[in-house]
């Protein structure tokens, strides 16, 4: 089941937060799509099938729709939200400009503190097309590498390491004990470390320490956006070594810091 509610409204575009309470492993019947958007998970994961490629989508991973284009979708881990942005094919092609519409996008931390920062738009006196273009432009730009060339693997090699991938990353989206080191993690799928490590860096095109700190920063801006305040207590219940580390991974992913954030969020209350 299906829940949209409405963010921001506007000739040309809209803004609306979907939340999905299915859970299902197999995959629905296919969905056609009717408008040019952005796809910006903010909590859960699921996977997609789109344009032949079949991708897990979570925070540091999205999905552009374009009319026509067809996806199917199965839920194995429960429900999600989900931000849609819809834009029309006029502003589509004036922000994104001619380059295909990517199926997978990669949402680094900066899309997705301007993702955040958008939903907050309505409360504050910025300026929601400005916001919105930010968020489509640095979204649209970023294809999701899926690493090495698909000729380079037989379909079951790349089916088999496709499948380690996805299981690696469900375990540190959904926080597992065993997903705060490579080698528990390893152990804990049946594979080498060496060989997680070689084939989650060839399949995302990061490292899993960088993929790790990527959600740990989603999960950081969750608590700043609810007005989180004590940085110490918040870095240890993320699993930073101390707050200097939050600090510096924040400022590495975001190109600013916890304080900072925390200050944009009470701006845009």
């Amino acid at each position: 089941m299906r829940r949209s509610t409405p963010v921001l409204t506007a000739p040309e575009y809209s803004v609306r937060v979907v939340e999905c309470s299915d859970e299902h492993a197999g995959w629905s019947a296919a969905e056609p799509a009717d408008t040019f958007g952005l796809v910006l998970p903010r909590r859960g994961h699921f996977r997609l099938a789109s344009a032949g490629v079949e991708q897990s989508v979570d925070v540091t991973r999205g999905y552009a729709q374009v009319p026509g284009r067809e996806q199917r979708f199965a839920h194995p881990s429960g429900g999600d939200v989900c931000t849609f942005v819809s834009v029309g094919p006029t502003l589509w092609q004036e922000i994104a400009g001619d380059r295909p519409a990517p199926t997978v996008v990669r949402v680094d931390g900066a899309t997705e503190l301007a993702h955040r920062l958008l939903l907050r738009t309505a409360h504050d006196a910025a300026d929601p097309a400005e916001r919105l273009v930010r968020t489509v432009a640095a979204a649209a730009r970023t294809a999701a590498s899926d690493g090495a060339p698909a000729s380079a693997r037989t379909p079951a090699a790349r089916t088999s390491r496709a499948r380690l991938v996805a299981r690696a990353r469900a375990a540190v989206l959904d926080a597992a004990p065993m997903s705060g080191d490579l080698v528990s993690l390893a152990r804990a799928l049946g594979a080498s470390p060496a060989h997680l490590s070689r084939v989650f860096q060839a399949e995302t095109g990061t490292s899993l320490t960088q993929f790790r700190n990527r959600v740990r920063v989603s999960r950081a801006l969750d608590r700043l956006e609810a007005g989180d305040a004590d940085l110490a207590a918040l870095a240890g219940d993320l699993g930073f070594a101390d707050q200097a580390h939050l600090t510096r991974t924040v400022r590495a992913t975001l190109d600013t810091t916890p304080g900072r954030v925390r200050r944009a969020f009470a701006h845009a209350a």
